[in-house]
């Protein structure tokens, strides 16, 4: 096994809860968590009132860490849910002989392109298999679960009941390194929207019903009218603007019906917290300067 001094894990788990993350210890050396199970859950201490999970038991309290890893060198497993975080997870194949079947990296980056938006720089870790974890934050009160294979092959999300090996946790294929350790951005709307569950979105995501509305413009419609109703405090009549200038080439190529466009974003602003004269200004000057930027339909 590799040698782990005994401060580095402690160090990990520490660094962790400073973001304000909520961490528990896994195995040595390991990726499974090191807690009991239900079977054998003594029912004292954290459990004396029934048996915590992992998910449950998960900590940012330094003192808690502290004397969590004062007994082995435990990894360090992030609870993603209650650390308000979304974890793209981009793996790679895991067969040595799949040489043409691309990696999650890969398969992530052409989904960006597809929806037209750049690969995100945001915080990001290293796994021991050479595949990538995106962190990403979630607004509060939006419950995000796990994903397989949902945006594509070899990409997976960790929210709420899973959880991601952080940096600085060591195994015997590798190690957790950090790759860019700033902070982590707000999820994208346009990922949120590929990952909110169908009801939480149905009013807000209505896909128009009139047969022009192709499938790019309906889903830059759901991608825009997300990012614009989970905009951060203080960028969202800005991002309203740019969600309607966005989409006002739609309208001026007759691929979306201005009043589809409108209502998603007039709901979509005041949804976020824009007061409804507000959004009414900002989608009606949006989509004229937009409308008139691009007066030329498509050739069919």
């Amino acid at each position: 096994m590799t040698h782990v001094p005994a401060s580095a894990p402690l160090t990990a788990a520490l660094a962790a809860a400073e973001r304000g993350w909520h961490v528990f210890p896994l195995r040595p050396q390991d990726k499974r968590p090191a807690l009991h199970g239900a079977a054998v859950c003594p029912g004292i201490g954290d459990c004396a009132g029934g048996h915590r999970k992992w998910e449950e038991r998960a900590t940012n309290d330094p003192d808690r860490i502290r004397r969590a890893w004062s007994t082995l060198p435990f990894n360090v497993g992030i609870a993603t849910g209650p650390s308000g975080l979304l974890v793209v997870d981009l793996d790679k194949p895991k067969s040595k002989g799949s040489a043409d079947t691309p990696c999650g990296v890969t398969t992530f980056r052409a989904l960006c392109e597809r929806a037209g938006q750049a690969v995100p720089a945001t915080h990001t870790v290293r796994t021991a298999s050479g595949g990538a974890h995106l962190y990403f934050t979630v607004p509060q009160g939006v419950r995000l679960a796990n994903t397989a294979g949902k945006l594509g092959k070899l990409i997976d999300t960790r929210g709420w009941g899973g959880y991601v090996v952080a940096a600085g946790s060591i195994t015997p294929t590798g190690s957790y390194t950090p790759v860019d350790p700033i902070p982590p951005l707000p999820l994208p709307g346009w990922l949120y929207a590929l990952l909110a569950p169908r009801q939480a979105s149905q009013g807000l995501m209505a896909v128009p019903s009139s047969s022009r509305a192709s499938r790019y413009a309906a889903a830059a419609l759901r991608a825009e009218s997300a990012s614009v109703q989970y905009a951060p405090q203080g960028e969202r009549n800005a991002t309203l603007l740019a969600a309607a200038r966005a989409l006002g080439r739609f309208i001026a190529w007759g691929d979306l019906p201005r009043d589809v466009v409108e209502e998603a974003l007039q709901s979509a602003g005041e949804c976020s917290g824009l007061s409804e004269r507000q959004c009414r200004a900002t989608v009606r000057s949006g989509l004229n300067w937009s409308i008139a930027h691009n007066p030329q339909r498509r050739a069919a």
